[in-house]
């Protein structure tokens, strides 16, 4: 079966109606045959009457006829309509059967018109109808016998039934294009509940409206309910990463602070292993609540901007007075009405750790630049030593240790990287003019509301 839906109920609708219109067909192509056949022998009894009508006994027995039909197959040879009036001392018969003569009685009464079919004169197979007519009250019965040959008969049901199928055949088309449109008006809804479900995906906090159609609100129903437990399980996720990473910060200064007596002891090879222990440990809290963050970001509804340059020039206020950002000259060129489609906090998170990073890694310089393409772009710059090519995709998987590597920009670039891509940015890495790292990050223009009336949570 195929996988489409809609493929299945337009193949399902397109097989049903031609198996009830091939079964229309022989049923009306049996009906009109049967139709046919009655007119026929309607027809044929008609004739009959008139026979009787002018038929009489002569003394010797024969039958006489006063006048016969007027149907001109009567008086053609082997023209298929024949009538033949016979009693036991003769016979007559129509100038159409010629030389041939009509087969003997079966089961004929007086009563009424019996018909049966037969291979008849001329080796014709023929629709017969026979009775007993009795002229005169005290006079003998006489047989009167009518057939009309069945060919022709046969000929109109073929013909009938070329027409018909071709008017079905046509009207199998007009149906299953009928049975198309009923479809797609039908699948309609499963599409607005598609385009939600992607809503959905890109803010969890999303609900899907509830659909109009009774069959499809048990699945809107269901599919709130599994956004609802999703939304409880992240959250009980994050909150047990946040507690685990800010629960294991008091520990790691008490390992500092035995680190530096052991350094004042004169353990100093001791000092330096829990010193790259600690830092370790450092760095992996600090990706997790990066990831927390990120996933805080995704959760939280879209649609907040932010003035750039204010925020900017606070963080590089702050890293100024750091001992690698104190002997660096920062460059900011920023527009003063520059919105970023990004929360305050959020900027405030990726800004610092890209800030930071290149001021880490910077000889002299760090250049800060924004522009309003689309949403928005942000970039830093720096004169350090740069990410060689190949190393480019490392630098923004997680918990890379390019910083340990003594060439270039560490974990605050991965970290980066998630809270760009939480809040739908894309971030890129170039060699700067400056012989350093470029790091630009952009956002897309802000999306318009599709559902005025969609409801978050």
């Amino acid at each position: 079966m195929p996988r489409s839906l809609r493929v299945r109920l337009l193949l399902g609708a397109a097989i049903a109606i031609f198996l009830a219109l091939a079964a229309a067909w022989v049923a009306m192509t049996l009906l009109f045959e049967r139709h046919v056949e009655r007119r026929v022998q309607a027809d044929l009894i008609r004739d009959g009457l008139q026979l009787a009508a002018a038929l009489s006994v002569a003394t010797d027995g024969t039958p006489a006829l006063e006048h016969e039909p007027g149907d001109a197959r009567f008086f053609e040879p082997a023209s298929g309509l024949y009538w033949q009036v016979s009693t036991p001392q003769g016979a007559l018969n129509s100038r159409s059967l010629w030389d041939q003569h009509l087969p003997d009685p079966r089961n004929v009464n007086s009563l009424e018109w019996k018909s049966r079919t037969l291979d008849g004169p001329f080796n014709q197979q023929v629709l017969l109808v026979e009775r007993f007519i009795r002229p005169e009250r005290a006079g003998a019965d006489v047989l009167i016998q009518l057939a009309h040959e069945q060919r022709s008969l046969h000929e109109a049901s073929e013909e009938f039934g070329e027409e018909l199928a071709l008017f079905l055949a046509i009207l199998w088309f007009i149906l299953s294009a009928a049975a198309w449109v009923q479809v797609e008006l039908g699948l309609r809804p499963l599409r607005h509940v598609r385009n939600e479900v992607e809503t959905l995906k890109r803010n969890p906090r999303e609900r899907i409206v509830a659909a109009h159609v009774t069959e499809i609100e048990p699945l809107t129903l269901a599919i709130n309910e599994l956004a609802d437990a999703r939304e409880k399980d992240l959250s009980r996720a994050r909150r047990r990463a946040a507690d685990l990473a800010h629960g294991l910060k008091t520990p790691l200064a008490a390992l500092s602070a035995q680190s530096r007596r052991a350094r004042e002891a004169g353990a100093t090879e001791a000092a330096d292993g829990l010193d790259q222990a600690i830092a370790a440990a450092t760095s992996a809290i600090e990706g997790e609540l990066a990831r927390s963050r990120a996933a805080a970001i995704r959760a939280a509804p879209s649609g907040d901007t932010t003035i750039a340059l204010p925020l900017i020039e606070s963080l590089v206020g702050v890293v100024e007075k750091t001992e690698f950002g104190a002997r660096l000259v920062f460059e900011v060129n920023i527009p003063e009405d520059l919105h970023l489609p990004v929360a305050g906090e959020d900027l405030l998170e990726i800004a610092g750790a890209l800030i930071e990073n290149a001021a880490r890694y910077a000889r002299r310089r760090v250049r800060i630049t924004g522009q309003a393409v689309e949403g928005g772009l942000l970039s830093v710059e720096d004169d350090g030593p740069g990410i060689e090519s190949e190393k480019i995709a490392e630098a923004l998987m997680r918990g890379g240790r390019l910083d340990e590597a003594g060439s270039g920009h560490g974990l605050g670039l991965a970290i980066a990287n998630d809270l760009v891509d939480a809040t739908r940015g894309a971030i890129t890495l170039l060699r700067s003019d400056l012989g350093g790292l470029q790091v630009t990050v952009a956002w897309p223009a802000p999306e318009r509301p599709a559902h005025p009336g969609r409801k978050g949570r």
